[in-house]
C-alpha cells in the first residue's frame, strides 16, 4: 500500500498532515521555482484516487448491467447457479446454508389440500404474489371443487383454480381473501448447473413445511406424467406421483393421457406431498416446481419413499407460463 493513499484509495491529505511545501516562503524572498521531485508527489495522491474511483465505477457499472440482464430474462454463460438469479434473497450471515434458504423460503411455500367427488390429494404450491397467486403442478388440483391452502403461519385460505397447462403440468390458484404474503424470487433455470447444491421445501405426506437438500443431478429428463384429472386424486390416495421415464411408468399407471417436459434432476429426497413445491439454489430463488419422484418397482403404496430420484419443472417454464395461467387457460 503506498504511504500516500489510504485502503479505499483516497489520499491522506487531512487536517492533521503537514505538507512539506508548507508555510510558503517569506513575501520579501523571491518565490523559488517548485523542485520537480515534490510537484510529483503531490500529485501521486490524486492519480490513485482517479484511478480507484474508476475501479469503483467499473465493478458497479458490471453489477447493474448484471442486474438489468437476470431482471430481463437474460442468462450468461460461465455464471455459477449459486449467482444466476442475481438476488440474494438468504441474508448475508446465512449465505449458501441450508439454514439460511429454509428461512428465508419457507413463508412463501404452501401446502395445498384439493378434494373432488372422486378422491383428494395432498401437495404443496409457491407463492408468486402478496395478494395470494400460487403455482403449483396441474395434477394436485387437476378435477378439484375443493381447495384448501395452508400456509407457513398456520392459517388457512380457500381457493380457486385461475388458470392450468396440463401440457406442462402447472397450474396457478388464487387464495381468498389474502394480503402481505411473501412471494417467492424465480430465479434463472438456464444457468442451472450439474453439481449445484440445492434445497427442496414442501409438505411431504403432509408434513408442512419439510426441509431436504442435495445437488442437481442431470439437465433435461424428459419426464412423462398424466393429464388425466381423475389421475391427480387417484395418486393422492395411493400416495405417489404416477409417472413415466425412460418407457418405464412408476408409482402407478399414467392413464392414457399424458404429457412429457424437460426435468431437472435431482437428489434432494422428495416424497408424495411435495409435488408443486420448490426447488431452490442457494440464493434463495426458485429454480424448479418439484413435479415427480421414483420410488422403486412395486412400490406404490404410501410406504414409498425417496430414494434421491426427484424431477422438477425448470422455473423459466413457469415463467412463460404465468400469463396465459393468469389469463384463466385451461386445458
Amino acid at each position: 500500500m503506498s504511504e500516500n493513499s489510504r485502503p479505499n484509495g483516497f489520499p491522506e491529505y487531512g487536517p492533521h498532515q503537514v505538507n512539506p511545501e508548507w508555510p510558503p516562503p517569506p513575501a520579501s524572498a523571491p518565490a523559488a521555482p517548485e523542485p520537480a521531485a515534490p510537484a510529483h508527489r503531490r500529485s501521486r495522491g490524486p492519480a490513485k484516487l482517479l484511478v480507484a474511483v474508476a475501479i469503483v465505477a467499473a465493478a458497479v457499472g458490471g453489477t447493474t448491467a448484471y442486474g438489468v440482464q437476470e431482471l430481463t430474462g437474460g442468462s450468461s454463460t460461465g455464471v455459477t447457479a449459486s449467482s444466476a438469479a442475481g438476488t440474494d434473497v438468504v441474508p448475508a450471515s446465512l449465505k449458501g446454508t441450508v439454514a439460511g434458504v429454509a428461512k428465508s423460503v419457507s413463508p412463501s411455500i404452501v401446502e395445498i389440500r384439493a378434494a373432488s367427488s372422486s378422491g383428494s390429494a395432498t401437495g404443496s404450491g409457491v407463492i408468486v404474489t402478496e395478494d395470494g397467486e400460487v403455482v403449483t403442478n396441474n395434477h394436485v388440483v387437476a378435477g378439484a371443487s375443493q381447495i384448501q391452502v395452508r400456509t407457513h403461519d398456520g392459517k388457512t385460505y380457500g381457493a380457486r383454480v385461475v388458470g392450468t397447462d396440463s401440457s406442462k403440468d402447472l397450474a396457478l390458484i388464487k387464495l381468498e381473501d389474502a394480503s402481505g404474503l411473501k412471494a417467492a424470487t424465480l430465479g434463472d433455470s438456464d444457468g442451472v448447473q450439474v453439481g449445484d447444491q440445492v434445497v427442496a421445501i414442501g409438505s411431504p405426506e403432509g408434513l408442512t413445511g419439510t426441509v431436504t437438500s442435495g445437488i442437481v443431478s442431470a439437465l433435461d429428463r424428459d419426464v412423462t406424467v398424466s393429464t388425466d384429472e381423475s389421475q391427480g386424486q387417484q395418486q393422492g390416495q395411493r400416495g405417489g406421483w404416477p409417472f413415466e421415464f425412460g418407457g418405464r411408468q412408476f408409482n402407478g399407471d399414467t392413464g392414457d393421457s399424458t404429457t412429457t417436459y424437460k426435468a431437472i434432476q435431482t437428489d434432494a429426497s422428495l416424497n408424495p406431498g411435495n409435488s408443486g413445491g420448490a426447488l431452490i439454489d442457494m440464493n434463495g430463488n426458485i429454480i424448479g416446481i418439484n413435479s415427480a419422484m421414483y420410488a422403486p418397482s412395486g412400490a406404490e403404496s404410501s410406504t414409498a419413499g425417496s430414494v434421491g430420484l426427484g424431477f422438477a419443472i425448470p422455473v423459466n417454464t413457469l415463467k412463460a407460463d404465468l400469463p396465459d395461467l393468469r389469463a384463466g387457460a385451461g386445458g
